[in-house]
């Protein structure tokens, strides 16, 4: 059963890169692994390393879910060896494994983005159902979030992640799975993420209002046209809580 229908918006937030620094533990399990220095192009390679993750999941199909743990992994090697090698860094097989290893040690060590906390609860607070949809396995996302403390400011209820429903974004089948659970219409619904073949284009798809967070500064990937472009917290707040 879902949530009686809200007479405010529904506005649900990405959470990788989008509530908290992304760049940072690939930055540093490069820099363990491979031993990359000060001027190596991080955030490009970031860009990429993402642009390859979105890819290969989306050609694997339901990587996230229970029992895929092994194309979850090999779409986890080779995307960093994809993104490396566009940089002229060729790794091999166990070395992309030991940067995805200290990567992943890395994303529980986390905080968030100044800003998100006082956003969250201006929302709740104009009454509006706030919550977060992201992609991977649950066990893992969900200690992102906890270690984010992002359990403790959004009910769990209102907490989607793809390896427990059994979509991953940008299928719109997971919108529509959170609009029926949280008792919100597609036609009342933001979406809030950095990615844009997930965020961007999934909430495009999905009829929702789709808010591009890009504060990275990179280019579209494709010809869709997200209705808003933010690229700080300040500019979101001013948007949402118009």
């Amino acid at each position: 059963m879902g949530e009686k229908r809200s007479c405010g918006k529904g506005i649900f937030f990405d959470v990788d890169d989008t509530l908290y620094d992304h760049l940072q533990p690939l930055r540093e399990a490069l820099r363990d692994v491979l031993g990359t220095g000060g001027e190596f192009p991080y955030e490009e390679v970031y860009h990429r390393f993402r642009y390859y993750s979105d890819m290969l999941s989306a050609s694997h199909g339901a990587v996230n879910a229970q029992g895929a743990e092994r194309d979850l992994q090999d779409m986890r090697v080779k995307r960093a060896q994809l993104a490396l090698a566009e940089f002229g860094v060729h790794v091999t097989d166990p070395e992309a494994a030991r940067i995805q290893q200290q990567y992943l040690e890395r994303q529980f060590r986390i905080t968030p983005f100044p800003g998100v906390m006082d956003l969250i609860s201006d929302l709740q607070a104009a009454g509006h159902v706030v919550g977060l949809i992201t992609n991977g396995p649950e066990r893992h996302q969900m200690a992102k979030i906890k270690a984010l403390a992002m359990d403790a400011a959004i009910p769990s209820e209102r907490i989607f992640i793809s390896g427990a429903v059994g979509y991953d974004k940008p299928d719109p089948r997971l919108f529509a799975f959170v609009n029926e659970r949280t008792g919100t219409k597609a036609s009342q619904s933001y979406y809030v993420g950095d990615s844009w073949r997930n965020d961007v284009v999934g909430a495009l798809e999905a009829g929702w209002t789709a808010v591009w967070f890009n504060h990275r500064r990179v280019e579209p990937e494709s010809e869709h046209q997200p209705h808003y472009t933010a690229g700080s917290y300040r500019e979101l707040a001013e948007l949402l809580l118009a």
